[in-house]
């Protein structure tokens, strides 16, 4: 069986499509990232007095409405990272996109939980460079 090596996927002659490397990293993170911001809007909407609400902050939103917006993101995230795991190759940029408004997100929520919006921060900021990361086979081409 014959292979052809292809930065940090390997299509074999089946035609399918293997990810290896820093492209299974950013997949898995991308999956656990995108659950627990799941669980965070699930939370937030809920039960409004589990958060600590900050007054006078600037992002005025209702905590359910950050929880919608988290709980639609999560399941985004999430079913971007399955389809990085499986190899498509626009689950990419669409995960790098993802990431980043995740990040975004999470940087706005910080008054409510600021524990987890610092991981998620981190996390995100982890998938955005192992989706972008040109490393081993890959920088040589």
């Amino acid at each position: 069986m014959a292979t052809h090596t292809t930065g940090m996927q390997r299509t074999t002659a089946g035609g399918g499509t293997a990810v290896t490397g820093w492209t299974v990293f950013a997949a898995i993170m991308m999956i656990f990232g995108g659950i627990m911001s799941i669980f965070e809007g699930i939370a937030a909407i809920a039960q409004d007095d589990v958060f600590v609400t900050t007054r006078n902050f600037t992002f005025q939103w209702s905590l359910t409405g950050w929880g919608w917006l988290h709980l639609v993101l999560g399941i985004l995230v999430t079913l971007a990272g399955l389809a990085v795991l499986k190899g498509a190759t626009w689950a990419r940029v669409v995960g790098i996109t993802l990431a980043g408004l995740s990040m975004l997100a999470n940087f706005a929520w910080l008054p409510w939980y600021p524990f987890w919006a610092i991981t998620l921060i981190i996390v995100d900021g982890f998938v955005i460079w192992a989706l972008s990361a040109r490393t081993g086979s890959d920088a040589a081409a």
